[in-house]
C-alpha cells in the first residue's frame, strides 16, 4: 500500500506538469484561443477536489474491506512470488476494468459519473484525469471484487488498477498517429479518440485500459477512420463552463426521471437501462439513434439512383 500512495504522489505532480507542457505547445501552435484553457481548468479542479477532499470524506474503506473479506475465501492462492501470478493478476484487472467500462457507458447509473470524463469538446491531456466525484458513491470497484475470490491480492488489484489509469494518460492525445501492429494489442491514442467520439459511428467502442484485445473478442472494436473525423464530448454537448453543471447535469436529469416513473420497472429502467432510453416512447439510445439514421438515410445503389437518391456523403451522420 505504501507502494500504491507514492505512486499516487509521483503522478499527481507529472500528470499535472505533462498536460500543463502539451497545453503551452498546443497554444503555441494553434494561438491561444485554440486551447481551452478553461476547460482545462476545470479538469484541474475536479481532479484536486476529488483527489484530496473527497479521498477522506469518501474513503474506500467499504470495498476495500470486502476485497479483503473474499481474499480470506478465495478458492485458490495465485503464486505472487512467479511473474505467472502477477501476469494473471493484470490480465484479470484488465477484463475487469473493460466490463466496469462499457457498463459505464451502457448503464446510465454509472454513466451519470462517467460522462464528466466525455464532457470535453476538446480531447486532450487534461480531460484524461476529469472523472467526476461520485465515483465512490457509485460502486465502480464492484466490478473488481470477483478477481480476489480467484486468488489475486486486493491490493495487487488495486495496484494494477492505478498503473491502468496511469498508462491512460497518454491515451488522450490528439496528436499521435497511430501506431501500427500495436493498434491490435493496446489501447492506443487513435483507438480512445474514438471512445471519446461522439461521432454515432464511433459511438459504444473501445472500452480497453491497457489492452484492446477484450473489444476485438467482444465485437465493440471501433476503427478511427481518416474518412470521418472525431468530434469530441457529449452527443449532447456541454457548452458553457461551469462546474456544478458539469459534475451534477445527468444526476439531475436522472432525478428528474426517476421522479415521473410509474413503477418499479420504470425506475430500475431508468437506473440500469442504456443512457437515453426512456419508459414513455422512442429514447436515444446508441441504437435507437442508429435504426432512426440508418431509416433516414438516402437510399443507395441503382434502384436509389433511378429513383433520384444519392449516396450521403462520409461522416454525415450526426448524433
Amino acid at each position: 500500500m505504501n507502494t500504491l500512495i507514492l505512486l499516487l504522489k509521483i503522478s499527481v505532480v507529472t500528470v499535472l506538469a505533462a498536460s500543463l507542457v502539451e497545453a503551452i505547445v498546443l497554444s503555441c501552435l494553434k494561438g491561444w484561443h485554440g486551447y481551452d484553457w478553461k476547460a482545462a481548468g476545470i479538469s484541474v479542479i475536479d481532479f484536486l477536489v476529488r483527489e484530496y477532499p473527497l479521498r477522506f470524506l469518501l474513503p474506500l474503506a467499504f470495498f476495500t474491506g470486502a476485497m479483503d473479506w473474499i481474499y480470506q475465501h478465495r478458492l485458490w492462492t495465485l503464486p505472487m512470488d512467479h511473474w505467472s501470478g502477477w501476469v494473471a493478476c493484470f490480465v484479470a484487472q484488465e477484463f475487469c476494468y473493460y466490463w466496469y467500462h462499457r457498463a459505464a457507458h451502457r448503464v446510465r447509473w454509472f454513466w451519470c459519473t462517467h460522462a464528466i470524463h466525455h464532457s470535453p469538446n476538446q480531447l486532450n491531456l487534461s480531460a484524461a484525469y476529469r472523472f467526476g466525484w461520485t465515483g465512490r458513491l457509485t460502486g465502480t470497484l464492484l466490478f473488481f471484487m470477483l478477481a480476489p475470490l480467484f486468488g489475486m491480492p486486493p491490493k495487487v488489484i488495486l495496484l494494477m488498477l492505478t498503473l491502468n489509469l496511469l498508462y491512460q494518460f497518454w491515451v488522450h492525445a490528439t496528436w499521435i498517429p497511430k501506431l501500427g501492429p500495436l493498434e491490435w494489442v493496446l489501447n492506443t491514442p487513435s483507438a480512445h479518440r474514438v471512445h471519446h467520439a461522439s461521432n454515432l459511428e464511433y459511438l459504444d467502442g473501445n472500452y480497453g485500459g491497457v489492452l484492446i484485445v477484450f473489444d476485438r473478442l467482444f465485437g465493440t472494436y471501433i476503427p478511427e477512420r481518416k474518412d470521418l473525423p472525431c468530434r469530441y464530448g457529449l452527443v449532447t454537448p456541454i457548452v458553457g463552463h461551469n462546474l456544478l453543471e458539469i459534475e451534477f447535469t445527468h444526476w439531475r436529469a436522472l432525478w428528474r426521471d426517476l421522479r415521473t416513473a410509474r413503477s418499479l420497472r420504470e425506475v430500475a429502467g431508468y437506473l440500469f437501462k442504456p443512457p437515453g432510453w426512456r419508459a414513455d416512447g422512442p429514447g436515444d439510445t446508441t441504437e435507437e439513434l442508429r435504426a432512426r439514421a440508418q431509416l433516414n438515410a438516402p437510399r443507395t445503389g441503382p434502384a436509389a439512383a433511378d429513383a433520384g437518391f444519392a449516396e450521403p456523403a462520409p461522416g454525415t451522420l450526426a448524433s
